[in-house]
């Protein structure tokens, strides 16, 4: 065999070899920048402990500002959903417990069912983000629905002061552990914004953002 083709065949049987290895770093340096952005988007987060705990064990993607925001308020959502569906069980069984009680745990109940529904409209707006203005007002939305879940979380903890302390107790600690991530995913939220801004402020002037939703059409949207 000649020296030129023992070269040839010695590069194809390495050439394998070497697009794994390269591929393997690839893989082992993508991981810590998701971990990286976590930390970094969770440091001034309301309870930043929370906040990276939740999002360092969540399963999807984290890889961009967009991303971290999207997991947040999918956290948010899976919770006040679970905490729904155990109020809706407590009233469902409210035989035993007390008239303030059980109108305590009907109008909490509600509360949720709401917060539920404004976490997945928001969640819905961060879905499908487009770009230049548009950009801004899904975000003015997200925020908007999101603030309103949370007041709704913490409306149905203050419905609980006059009630009985187990049922108060337990309802709390379920609400407030809601409530917080919900905080966590307003902030990021909140941060993804600013620095939409931040990149259009060389754009022209933003335009002033008026309470509550900017809708076109029945459905909600731009």
């Amino acid at each position: 065999m000649s020296p030129p083709t023992l070269t040839l065949l010695t590069l194809l049987t390495l050439l394998p070899a070497a697009t794994l290895c390269s591929a393997a770093r690839l893989g082992h340096n993508a991981a810590p920048h998701g971990e990286d952005l976590v930390r970094s988007s969770c440091s001034h987060a309301l309870y930043p402990d929370i906040c990276l705990r939740t999002l360092s064990s969540y399963a999807g993607p984290t890889d961009n500002p967009r991303d971290v925001a999207r997991a947040a308020l999918k956290i948010s959502l899976a919770r006040a959903r679970r905490v729904s569906s155990y109020l809706s069980d407590q009233a469902a069984s409210s035989g035993s417990k007390s008239k303030r009680e059980r109108g305590a745990l009907a109008d909490c109940l509600e509360q949720m069912s709401d917060s539920v529904d404004e976490l997945r409209e928001s969640l819905a707006e961060l879905k499908h983000l487009r770009g230049g203005e548009e950009l801004r007002w899904q975000l003015s939305n997200a925020e908007t629905w999101v603030s309103a879940a949370l007041t709704n979380e913490d409306t149905c903890l203050d419905g609980f002061q006059e009630v009985g302390v187990k049922v108060k107790d337990d309802v709390r600690r379920k609400i407030s552990n809601v409530a917080r991530v919900t905080s966590n995913a307003l902030y990021l939220i909140n941060r993804l914004d600013e620095g939409t801004s931040r990149r259009q402020s060389g754009r022209g002037r933003r335009p002033s953002r008026t309470a509550g939703f900017v809708m076109a059409g029945d459905d909600g949207r731009l």
